[in-house]
């Protein structure tokens, strides 16, 4: 399932959203014109790495460029690749603006820098030991789908839907959507330590249930019109 839009608008422009997005992809860009030795130094260089983060390792000194807990928030603006970025980019679109609506542009980006930290941190605790970089911006995103769940369970989301050989493009609600985006967490996790498969799990598993947390503490704006509110919602 690929979301395409929601039926929540706004009533600010999205400007930090609009700005993060733009940043994310400046920096990819760079790294697609770095060599590849390059690159993959640079990722070292500015991802966040468990074991350097809790002292159990060391960069050499002519690589480590920022503070390890400096690169908890550099981290998340480094991707693995062009699908990566695709991804993320999408589902900070879709879900971003609205929680920045709700929060107000200094907040909303006070609460996504937090909820990377956070979700950087949680990944770290659960192999503490890994001398993988983390990177992406994939447990700021989760805060934000932790907001969004929590503030606006009953909009609607369109999806496009594979089934086998047919597509199809439905409207569902953000709660289904979201609550099946985190079950799907869970079960990729195998309520297990460390990264499977090149993904940080527990980035998006903390970053979601940090996000919500936060949420809920921050005072928002609880407001949801629905776009098709004077028309049939084309299910």
């Amino acid at each position: 399932m690929i979301p395409l839009r929601d039926d929540n608008p706004t009533t600010i422009a999205p400007m930090v959203t609009i700005g993060l997005i733009a940043l994310n992809v400046m920096i990819f860009l760079y790294q697609l014109v770095l060599p590849p030795d390059a690159g993959q130094l640079f990722i070292y260089q500015y991802g966040s790495i468990p074991a350097v983060m809790f002292g159990e390792r060391q960069l050499p000194p002519e690589i480590g460029a920022v503070a390890p807990s400096l690169s908890l928030l550099t981290s998340m603006f480094l991707h693995g690749g062009l699908m990566h970025l695709l991804g993320n980019m999408l589902y900070l679109w879709i879900f971003g603006n609205n929680i920045e609506d709700a929060m107000g542009h200094l907040r909303f980006l006070i609460f996504y820098l937090a909820t990377g930290v956070l979700a950087a941190l949680m990944h770290g605790l659960t192999d503490p030991g890994s001398a993988i970089p983390t990177i992406g911006a994939s447990g700021a995103i989760s805060g934000v789908l932790g907001a969004y769940l929590l503030l606006y369970p009953r909009a609607q989301v369109m999806m496009l839907i594979f089934l086998g050989f047919f597509i199809r493009v439905l409207y569902v609600p953000a709660g289904w959507v979201l609550g099946l985006w985190f079950l799907m967490q869970l079960l990729s996790s195998g309520f297990s330590s460390g990264q499977g498969g090149g993904v940080a799990w527990w980035a998006h598993i903390g970053g979601f249930v940090f996000g919500a947390l936060l949420c809920s503490v921050v005072k928002v704006k609880r407001f949801y019109r629905r776009r098709y509110e004077d028309e049939d919602m084309p299910w």
